[in-house]
């Protein structure tokens, strides 16, 4: 009997054709364009990993008898909602994490100095308005206490700071006040002119970043979800040395088009660190993905935990 032969190609095609036209209006025409011709490209291998480290192999012993532990400051403003996994990430590394909205540091009834690092989390802070991160700064610069506190804290080499999504932005803004990262791009809205929420993949870069010791290298999924996370440099060169994480496309090659870029950072530029690798601001979320199944996808050998346990251990090392 008769029977329709198409391309699976052709199909696909079809199928997005007005998915497409509305996502040309809606968007940055040229991301949906690109978007369309990755979903179109059947050769393309699809997601991939490598690991360059034993995820089973903990970089310290988490919760040992007798270990102390040190205690991390779960920082968090108006809005922010991701404070219960950063909590769980170090929590699970032997850290002691404690609960500190930015009300505590203005009140007096927590300071930073108590802390051995503190992580500022990320998620809708102030309503994720337009420019959330640069108020959340402001309302440390334009504070005699808290810029005095800010800048001790981070200026401090026995200590550690990790900024993520809205609290990446915001160390970011904070650059002044943070020594070796004067090259520091600041953060702005995405090149599809949309909020990002979607599985990324990432490569970690050599550098100086306490969190990611031994883990260059390495290939991992990580959760993606921000609408201004496009690093500007302001005409200025990425400074290499401090760039620690990068989207890379599947081929695992620096990601230049979107969607393996989601932003449209140069080069796939998502995370830096500074000079001596204290402080360290990532646009994804690790945090997000510490057991294998919080990931949409992942190898079916990965143990759990997750690798992106790692590096929270990484950082439970250097305290001691």
């Amino acid at each position: 009997g008769a029977h329709l032969d198409l391309a699976m190609t052709d199909l696909q095609r079809h199928w997005m054709e007005n998915s497409h036209a509305i996502q040309r209006l809606r968007d940055n025409p040229q991301t949906a364009d690109s978007e369309r011709s990755l979903a179109l490209d059947w050769s393309n291998p699809g997601l991939s990993t490598e690991l360059t480290f034993d995820p089973g192999q903990g970089a310290c012993p988490p919760k040992a008898a007798g270990l102390a532990r040190p205690r991390v400051a779960i920082l968090r403003e108006q809005g922010v909602n991701g404070q219960i996994e950063m909590a769980a990430a170090f929590d699970l590394a032997g850290f002691e994490a404690i609960d500190v909205h930015m009300s505590d540091l203005q009140t007096g009834r927590h300071d930073l100095a108590a802390f051995s690092g503190f992580a500022a989390c990320g998620g809708f802070s102030y309503g994720d308005v337009l420019g959330a991160g640069q108020g959340w700064a402001k309302s440390i610069l334009f504070s005699q206490r808290l810029r005095h506190m800010f800048a001790a804290f981070l200026a401090d080499d026995s200590k550690f700071a990790l900024g993520v999504c809205n609290g990446c932005q915001m160390l970011a803004a904070l650059a002044e006040l943070i020594p070796g990262a004067a090259r520091w791009p600041g953060f702005v809205a995405n090149t599809s002119e949309q909020f990002e929420a979607r599985l990324g993949v990432v490569r970690i870069e050599p550098s100086p970043s306490l969190f990611f010791a031994g883990m260059e290298g390495s290939r991992l999924p990580v959760a993606v979800a921000h609408g201004e996370g496009r690093a500007d440099f302001l005409d200025a060169d990425p400074p290499d040395e401090e760039v620690c994480l990068r989207f890379v496309d599947d081929s695992g090659n620096p990601a230049v088009h979107y969607p393996s870029n989601p932003n449209g950072s140069p080069g796939g530029i998502t995370g830096l660190t500074n000079e001596d690798g204290r402080v360290t601001i990532l646009m994804p979320h690790p945090e997000r993905t510490l057991r294998r199944v919080n990931f949409s996808w992942a190898p079916p050998a990965w143990p759990n935990p997750s690798p992106w346990r790692r590096m929270f251990e990484n950082a439970r090392r250097w305290v001691n």
